[in-house]
């Protein structure tokens, strides 16, 4: 059983690095739960095509089943299992304050919201080169997502944060500031 812990909640809109920050802390050892992959797989158990729209669709639905908190509450048990064996664990895709006052009132570790910003066009051409399913393909797609998750309070998350990594430079930047934001953590929580 690890002593102390603390979920760091990545937020920040499509593109931004989210998941380049992610990637580096598994590298790194660090457990990551990533909230897309709740709908993704509700999408994949329905049978349906991952492109944006159902992508968008099904996680509309869920919160109007389940609520505004409805994707955290898929991704609850994951995260609190996580959270008894890792001393950190960072929780990749928080878009609504709703899903971050469920997650803390159901664990019972420090909560840290790091937002990682880049400015919108850059935004849409990462998502183009990365092209996941479900990402944009035209700038019309990359705005009605945009729009979407905002509708969903992703905004409010991101003005709140207690952290923010701004993402414009090159990859070798990024990586170092993902880096240096970890180690204190890290020596800050786990040591």
């Amino acid at each position: 059983m690890v002593g102390r812990r603390v979920a760091i909640i990545v937020v920040g809109m499509p593109g931004s690095g989210k998941s380049t920050f992610s990637a580096i802390a598994r590298e790194l050892g660090i457990q990551v739960i990533n909230l897309g992959d709740m709908v993704r797989e509700e999408v994949a158990r329905r049978g349906l095509e991952q492109n944006l729209e159902n992508l968008l669709r099904i996680a509309k639905q869920l919160r109007e089943i389940l609520g505004n908190d409805a994707i955290m509450k898929l991704a609850a048990p994951r995260i609190r299992e996580a959270l008894t064996t890792h001393c950190i664990v960072v929780v990749d895709g928080v878009r609504s304050l709703d899903e971050l006052e469920y997650l803390r009132g159901i664990i019972d570790a420090e909560i840290i919201v790091l937002a990682v910003y880049a400015p919108p066009k850059l935004r849409f051409q990462r998502l183009v080169c990365r092209g996941r399913p479900g990402d944009p393909r035209t700038w019309e797609e990359f705005k009605k997502r945009d729009l979407e998750e905002l509708s969903w309070g992703l905004g409010n998350v991101v003005a709140l944060a207690d952290m923010v990594i701004v993402n414009e430079g090159s990859y070798e930047e990024f990586i170092s500031s993902v880096k240096t934001v970890l180690s204190k953590v890290y020596t800050q929580w786990c040591i």
